[in-house]
């Protein structure tokens, strides 16, 4: 009966720091952005439309859940016939493979870095991979704290076949691409426990 009587109270005392919380993008400052490199210079590009679902204890970021999907045909070099040509068999084939998705298997924080292990799956391809963020903590303009997690790492497209057919890109194109993934956003307040208290009787008749 006594534990009864102190669970409540213990479940009240618990940090809201260590609760799981919700992590809302920014869509305006999130960069999913890629750079190709070919024999003559380099072309940058990024994804304009993606979502995510990114769940975790902002403290420590231990054990954290991530999942995200980006729109294939969403990319953007500022180049339309050459955007539509990496849409395309000969790169992205985005009518069989509409969505590039990353899903974590385990996140942890190792000194100042976030480490986050997940599979990739891009041009109907999976390959595991770690990601290493540096992660940023302040306030933004509307006085909303924000973080932010910034990597930049290289990535062989013909791990996962793009552009491996294509003849302009075996004679032009270098196989390895620069990614520059920037998540911004914030995690969403805990909800508050409910505090113990007498039930409401319905009103009388």
């Amino acid at each position: 009966m006594r534990f009864r009587l102190l669970l409540p109270a213990l479940l009240l005392a618990l940090p809201l720091s260590a609760q799981t919380r919700v992590f809302r993008l920014d869509e305006n400052h999130t960069v999913f952005g890629f750079k190709a490199a070919t024999l003559l210079f380099d072309v940058p590009g990024r994804f304009m439309k993606f979502s995510a679902d990114i769940q975790g204890d902002p403290a420590t970021l231990e054990g954290a859940k991530v999942r995200i999907v980006i729109d294939a045909k969403s990319l953007n070099t500022a180049n339309k016939g050459r955007d539509e040509h990496l849409r395309s068999e000969d790169f992205f084939d985005v009518a069989k493979h509409p969505k590039i998705t990353f899903t974590s298997t385990d996140v942890r924080k190792e000194g100042d870095k976030v480490r986050v292990q997940g599979t990739l799956e891009m041009h109907g391809v999976g390959k595991e991979l770690t990601l290493t963020f540096e992660p940023a903590e302040g306030m933004n303009g509307a006085g909303v704290r924000t973080w932010s997690y910034r990597t930049v790492m290289p990535l062989d497209r013909l791990d996962f076949g793009v552009g491996a057919e294509s003849v302009a890109a075996k004679i032009s194109l270098k196989r390895q691409v620069e990614m520059n993934l920037l998540l911004v956003g914030f995690f969403e307040e805990p909800m508050a426990p409910t505090r113990p208290g007498k039930a409401k009787q319905a009103p009388k008749k």
